[in-house]
């Protein structure tokens, strides 16, 4: 896996390209998403794959989600992540139980992102089944 960085318009702003030539837009002037909101995202989203692979399997009907993260560093530097809840919200024809089952399979087993950032963070979830 290769990824590719190089500043923009300015040294403050950058864009990263993967090896197939999808793009992300990184600032620290909050211009656009700062490399820590991106591993939030990160972890969101691989997560999130999980998540709907797993009720997939599980014969769940899984019609939308959607997960807001939220976040605590420390002010010392670096400032890395002490506390991270992601909270799901799903739509379908779905068993609370297959969806918390689901949600922990991902984050204790299956999302890589987060099996590195519960090195140096707390991580908690919660959801709801709307």
């Amino acid at each position: 896996m290769k990824v590719k960085l190089k500043s923009t318009d300015s040294l403050n702003n950058f864009v990263a390209t993967n090896e197939k030539g999808h793009q992300i837009k990184l600032a620290a002037d909050g211009s656009s998403t700062g490399p820590m909101e991106s591993v939030l995202m990160a972890m969101a989203g691989c997560s999130t794959i999980d998540i709907v692979m797993i009720l997939e399997k599980m014969r769940q009907d899984l019609k939308h989600i959607e997960v807001e993260v939220e976040s605590e560093r420390r002010e010392e530097i670096p400032r890395i992540f002490t506390k991270i809840n992601l909270h799901y919200k799903l739509t379908g024809d779905l068993k609370e139980k297959k969806v918390e089952q689901a949600i922990n399979s991902s984050l204790e087993k299956y999302c890589s992102v987060s099996k590195m950032i519960e090195k140096v963070a707390d991580i908690t979830s919660s959801y709801e089944i709307l």
